[in-house]
């Protein structure tokens, strides 16, 4: 029987495993990425004896133990195990995580606030007088009460997603474990408890970066990988795809994507005549990623490993400190940290040139004490255009639409924005697995030629 060949759009986390798999099975396979390296939002830039993780901070922690597993075998010797130590900088005050976690650390009506309504919610859905909620914003209320959702996760939340929450729908919470009354209770006392306790501890490679995870991935499938191939046009041909970057073709039986599901419908040739097809992509909201890379003249600025700031004056919304996972991607006597900031690609604040979002990403940390800005010694700053999925009140629906149309071209989509949801990495590896466990799989493998399909 002829050997089917795939072909596997982008080469971020999940199409690297993709290919990983693959390889072991003995399938003819090629990636197709676009950018000149691989690794999606897992890439390092190494500077001056700087590592950074430019795509936002990364650490590898996951509840599935085949996953963890598998991340930490690919990283064989090349890692540390480190214990979790964040914070949330409210009102000048360094908040244990997650903040129900350290009401203890609050002042004394703060503290006092937060308990009341949190406990006042918890009677009321006791006894059934909360409805359920329908959306991000009650979802904060009917959980956590007042107190902690209008000091710290309204507002850290709407800085991060650049959107109103009343309008946010609850898939993401799926992965947010309820607050057991007893530990807040305990954290309202100055008891010290944990919460998230999945992520108490956490690995990182010992050096690279987390683009070691992505190197260990490539390295056995280098010469089933092009790069520099953007994926412009897509049509079917003779029950075989064609994949066009605007200078050469590419023919394939079979297609998995991992790129953003906006720019795979994009370049459908199918596509490009349906209405409703259109408005759904158009429809699916994310968010773009700032990241400010910056070096200190000072071997330890801190214990923290990484720092919520719900403050909308302040530009940054989290920031980690990678010298303190790993003492070897910051030269001797200096330490890093990395600036996150949220927005959309082609507003103000994406069209900030580097220089001046460097200094104001400086000044702010300056102010607020975290860092001294004379001691700082380097400054980078990097731009991500898909980097959050925000799952809004008619993203399902408009998935269904996409999905169908998709599903019935014979096209299948695995990872963060090809499915569009709200993956961590451990959750992109997942994905790569499950695909190929399931109807993938018994395609690739078989060497069977798909069928169109409704979902």
């Amino acid at each position: 029987m002829r050997e089917t060949t795939t072909a596997i759009l982008g080469g971020g986390l999940t199409g690297l495993t993709l290919g990983h798999l693959l390889y072991q099975e003995g399938v003819k396979f090629q990636i197709l990425e676009k950018e000149p390296e691989c690794g999606g939002l897992l890439r390092s830039l190494q500077r001056g004896g700087f590592t950074f993780d430019y795509g936002g901070s990364h650490v590898i922690f996951s509840k599935d133990e085949e996953v963890l597993n598998f991340m930490l075998q690919l990283l064989q010797d090349n890692k540390i195990r480190n214990r979790r130590n964040t914070k949330i900088f409210y009102k000048g005050l360094y908040v244990k995580y997650p903040f129900e976690n350290g009401l203890g650390d609050l002042s004394t009506f703060d503290n006092f606030d937060c308990l009341n309504h949190f406990v006042q919610a918890l009677v009321k859905r006791e006894k059934g007088e909360l409805g359920k909620p329908q959306n991000l914003k009650e979802w904060f209320y009917y959980t956590f009460g007042k107190g902690i959702s209008e000091r710290y996760l309204i507002p850290y939340n709407l800085k991060v997603w650049k959107f109103p929450l009343e309008k946010i729908g609850l898939e993401w919470v799926e992965r947010v474990p309820s607050p057991p009354v007893e530990e807040v209770i305990k954290s309202s006392l100055g008891m010290r408890t944990e919460g998230y306790t999945h992520q108490l501890y956490f690995y990182y490679p010992k050096v690279n970066g987390i683009q070691s995870l992505i190197d260990s991935l490539r390295e056995k499938i280098e010469k089933h990988i092009t790069l520099g191939f953007e994926v412009r046009k897509i049509r079917r041909e003779d029950k075989k795809w064609i994949v066009s970057n605007g200078r050469e073709e590419r023919i394939y039986d079979l297609i998995i994507s991992t790129i953003p599901i906006h720019e795979l419908v994009d370049a459908l040739d199918s596509s490009r005549h349906d209405a409703s097809l259109q408005a759904a992509k158009s429809s699916l909201r994310f968010n773009s990623l700032i990241t400010v890379m910056i070096g200190i003249n000072e071997t330890r600025i801190n214990d923290l490993t990484w720092l919520y700031i719900p403050d909308n004056n302040v530009l940054p919304h989290r920031v980690s400190f990678p010298s303190n996972y790993s003492p070897c991607v910051s030269p001797e006597g200096k330490s890093s940290l990395l600036a996150e900031i949220t927005c959309h690609a082609g507003d103000e604040t994406w069209k900030m040139r580097d220089q001046e979002l460097a200094d104001l990403a400086v000044d702010d940390l300056d102010r607020l004490r975290i860092i001294e800005k004379e001691k700082t010694c380097f400054s980078e700053v990097r731009r991500t255009k898909y980097a959050y999925v925000v799952n809004d009140l008619t993203s399902r629906s408009n998935l269904r639409i996409i999905s169908s149309f998709l599903g019935s071209s014979g096209i299948d989509g695995a990872g963060r924005f090809a499915e569009f949801r709200y993956l961590n990495m451990d959750g992109c590896i997942r994905s790569a697995m499950n695909f190929l466990r399931n109807e993938g799989r018994k395609v690739l493998i078989s060497n069977e030629q798909p069928k169109s399909r409704e979902r």
